[in-house]
């Protein structure tokens, strides 16, 4: 089924692990905000079941898939994984969003509008018009810093780096070297942004509101921040000595 806005087909990959008591709500929020775009469940093997509460909203509705992986790998493999089973099935739009409730699906169609004119599209909190809601001081100062040290060192014209409620044209996944992507966690974000400015393509950010969790637990983790930090590091010192000797 094609898009009304011209785009094509839509495709929202939703990674989870333990999201038996999120992913019913947000998948209604998500048929009903946008009609024709599908749902593709990407579930690492859930203890607590929400694959099986997936397979059967898959049952009763021909718009929702699910993918079953061998376990917990990380949102970067998740997301790859499910970028490949869209691509393959010929869908023009990949959707990242979170399966908790947080990235809103009453807003996709903002950022399917905005995607009109651009390859790349990204929920925003740090732009005018956006904002988070119930996240503690602590974690607000987190995600800007880690913001902003990834847009110095890696030169990114970019408010929101880290952020994972995004839309891409297909055709610029295909051109980002997936097959070259190791980074895991919020770095997985970093990566792909970084990747789409240097390949040239059109990245446009417009606000969101981004609300915490209300069930579940954060993935966030010490690991998670130390990864991106290395990599984000690693990044800009090679980007920059490369420059150097270019020069």
């Amino acid at each position: 089924m094609r898009s009304d806005s011209g785009l094509g087909r839509v495709l929202v990959i939703v990674p989870t692990y333990n999201e038996a008591d999120d992913i019913t709500v947000v998948a209604g929020r998500l048929r009903a905000s946008v009609p024709e775009a599908h749902l593709l469940i990407a579930d690492d093997n859930s203890p607590d079941g929400t694959g099986k509460i997936a397979d059967e909203m898959a049952e009763s509705d021909g718009h929702i898939h699910v993918m079953h992986r061998p376990g917990k790998q990380g949102l970067g493999a998740a997301y790859l994984a499910g970028f490949r089973w869209g691509i393959q099935h010929d869908y023009d739009v990949l959707v990242e969003m979170d399966a908790d409730g947080s990235h809103r699906p009453e807003e996709l169609p903002r950022l399917l509008t905005a995607l009109e004119r651009a390859d790349l599209v990204l929920g925003s909190r740090w732009v005018t018009g956006g904002r988070v809601v119930n996240w503690p001081r602590s974690r607000e100062w987190l995600s800007r810093c880690g913001s902003a040290y990834s847009r110095f060192m890696l030169r990114l014209p970019v408010r929101d780096v880290t952020g994972g409620y995004r839309a891409f044209r297909a055709g610029a996944l295909t051109g980002l070297d997936l097959d070259e992507v190791r980074s895991q966690g919020y770095c997985f974000q970093v990566d792909l942004a970084r990747r789409a400015v240097s390949a040239g393509f059109r990245v446009v950010e417009v606000p969101i509101t981004f609300v915490e969790r209300e069930h579940g637990v954060s993935k966030m983790s010490r690991a998670i921040v130390v990864e991106a930090l290395w990599r984000v590091t690693v990044w800009g010192l090679t980007s920059r000595l490369g420059a150097r000797r270019a020069g």
